[in-house]
């Protein structure tokens, strides 16, 4: 492994040199007041999603109405933040716990997907129940602009530098400032791909081109496997947490994997059972009935 490293790091000379891309993780500096790309990510993610969410309840049949998408923003909002920190504190770094007050330390960094997707599915649930609405259905909704935020938030990973791959010797390598003199998988921007643009293109074929908005669960669950499938794949690709390397090398996957592979069977089992939902569908918002 030692020599492997060595023989990577001959080919620095060749590597992209992070530093010479420009990157500035503070998007805008006053002084007292600093605004960081990460920050913009999360803000232009909701915005962009929420927007897209108004085009979609604008169909027929649509689950939810206007006034329901408006509060779905601030509650998912709250899930993203709060589920997204205590899973990253939960899954990936539970000695934080040893001082309580670091767990509300979030521009210190530290958010899980795992834990903020979980946050989401909660806040929908909460807000489905209270309205009585389909949560299924308004998960599938919500499913489709999911990867706007994702998208945004892994380039955000990359312009902070942070999260970076293995060592390799592929042409298009880097070298991270954190990660030693050795030229790296860009990973974050493998994920950014697949799971923003890619991802987004399949939700979107689905829903226009399809009846899976007719069938409770079916875009969410397709949502679930691609997503599963991307992030399963890229973590090989992905140099595991240090705090989490020994659990890695024991279990033979990363945490990311062994938390996605629930996100992958619950997504298989949306989708192989969706159609048997399927249902006469009475609009909340949107059009006419659609049968």
């Amino acid at each position: 492994m030692t020599s492997a490293l060595l023989l990577i790091a001959d080919a620095v000379p060749q590597a992209i040199q992070f530093t010479s891309l420009g990157l500035d993780p503070v998007a805008l500096d006053l002084g007292f007041f600093t605004i960081k790309w990460y920050s913009l990510a999360y803000l232009a993610g909701i915005l962009i999603a929420y927007w897209y969410l108004s085009v979609l309840i604008r169909q027929p049949g649509a689950p939810l109405a206007r006034r329901h998408a408006d509060d779905m923003v601030f509650y998912a909002t709250l899930g993203i933040i709060i589920g997204g920190r205590l899973g990253y504190v939960i899954f990936y770094n539970p000695e934080i716990f040893e001082h309580p007050l670091d767990v509300l330390k979030l521009w210190q960094g530290g958010m899980s997907l795992h834990g903020g997707t979980l946050g989401v599915i909660l806040a929908i649930w909460w807000m489905a129940r209270a309205n009585q609405l389909s949560f299924l259905r308004v998960c599938d909704y919500i499913a489709c602009c999911v990867p706007v935020g994702l998208g945004l938030g892994r380039i955000a990973n990359f312009i902070n530098g942070e999260l970076w791959g293995k060592a390799t010797d592929v042409p298009w390598a880097i070298v991270f400032p954190t990660g030693g003199d050795v030229p790296r998988h860009p990973s974050q921007l493998y994920e950014a791909v697949l799971e923003g643009p890619l991802m987004f293109a399949i939700l979107a074929f689905f829903f226009w081109r399809t009846d899976a908005r007719y069938q409770p669960g079916k875009l969410f669950g397709i949502a679930a496997l691609t997503y599963g499938a991307a992030r399963f794949g890229v973590e090989y690709f992905r140099e595991a947490d240090a705090q989490l390397m020994e659990f890695a090398q024991r279990t033979g996957l990363h945490m990311g994997q062994w938390l996605t592979i629930p996100m992958l069977l619950i997504g298989l089992w949306l989708v192989a059972t969706a159609k048997g939902r399927r249902v006469r569908v009475e609009p909340i918002a949107g059009a006419k009935s659609v049968g």
